[in-house]
């Protein structure tokens, strides 16, 4: 909203220099999150293996097949930037702290959902720009994926393997300041965001969407939501999970980073503008995951089976 009525306050040419604090804010994310990767951690939790690739699976394959399926299928072709926008949803990790609060509220396999939170969000700095680079370049033909990935390298993959490699020696300082590094991360997102919004306001890009178009997008975006978790419980009953395992797999499966998507936005989509237009399924759809998880979450709570 306020990006709606002050657009010229946060474009990239404007009075704040939102642009050179996210740039930089974004390499510290990244490498703030590097330092408290537990290597050790990460060794211990691989002996549970049809779960993780289950949830791996779920996250960077079937979500994205969703929708290149749905975009085949569709009768009627929206814009294309709102299909780019869904596949970049599709494309990223899974959540780290909403999944691992739900599967905690629910009671499910806790160590689990830790492990392949940190499993997706670290292979989600290599699989997400490999992917999105095939869809452009599928799409448009004229993606160069060469200065994107250098810009990824410095911004994004040199941070966390330099964060991963202090982890034994600063690991400790993460850990004791996690709330304000949380703070911080949050500070960086919503300046990326309200960037990118200003950018799009200013160049008047939505005009062409309603609130109609608002409105119907958030209803297939609840339907993707609940067709994800469907086809997870029935993958988990064909694998003979337990209860806690199931629950582990449906939270951390059906979940989509909105961190992933912002900080990786400013990478991924150097205009801001179309970044802004990017950016929209995936706010939509972060909302309404918190929502429909978390009644999902304390229903399973209360009752000894959520069959």
């Amino acid at each position: 909203m306020l990006a709606y009525f002050w657009p010229d306050l946060g474009k990239s040419d404007g009075p704040l220099p939102l642009e050179f604090i996210s740039t930089y804010g974004v390499a510290l994310i990244f490498f703030f999150y590097g330092l408290r990767l537990s290597p050790e951690k990460l060794r211990a939790g691989l002996s549970n293996w049809h779960l993780h690739v289950l949830i791996q699976v779920t996250t960077f394959i079937l979500f994205p097949g969703l929708i290149l399926a749905a975009k085949a299928l569709w009768p009627t072709q929206p814009a294309a930037t709102i299909w780019l926008g869904a596949f970049y949803l599709a494309a990223l990790p899974s959540t780290v702290s909403s999944s691992v609060v739900m599967v905690s509220i629910a009671a499910g396999n806790l160590p689990a959902a830790i492990f392949n939170a940190s499993i997706s969000s670290l292979l989600g700095v290599f699989v997400t720009p490999l992917w999105m680079g095939w869809y452009l370049q599928a799409s448009t033909g004229d993606f160069e994926f060469g200065p994107i990935f250098a810009k990824l390298t410095l911004q994004v993959i040199l941070p966390v393997a330099l964060g991963i490699g202090l982890h034994r020696r600063f690991g400790y300082f993460a850990e004791n300041h996690r709330k304000k590094l949380r703070l911080f991360d949050q500070t960086i997102i919503l300046i990326i965001v309200f960037n990118s919004f200003c950018e799009s306001f200013a160049r008047q890009l939505f005009r062409d969407f309603s609130t109609t178009d608002i409105l119907v997008l958030g209803f297939w975006l609840a339907f993707l939501f609940f067709l994800v978790m469907a086809l997870v419980y029935l993958f988990g009953r064909a694998l003979n999970l337990n209860r806690e395992n199931q629950i582990t797999a449906l939270f951390c499966g059906s979940k989509k980073s909105l961190v992933h998507g912002t900080v990786m936005s400013k990478v991924l989509f150097p205009d801001a503008a179309m970044a802004g237009l990017v950016l929209l399924p995936i706010m939509i759809y972060h909302a309404l995951q918190l929502i429909f998880a978390s009644i999902l979450a304390q229903r399973m709570a209360k009752v000894p089976s959520y069959e």
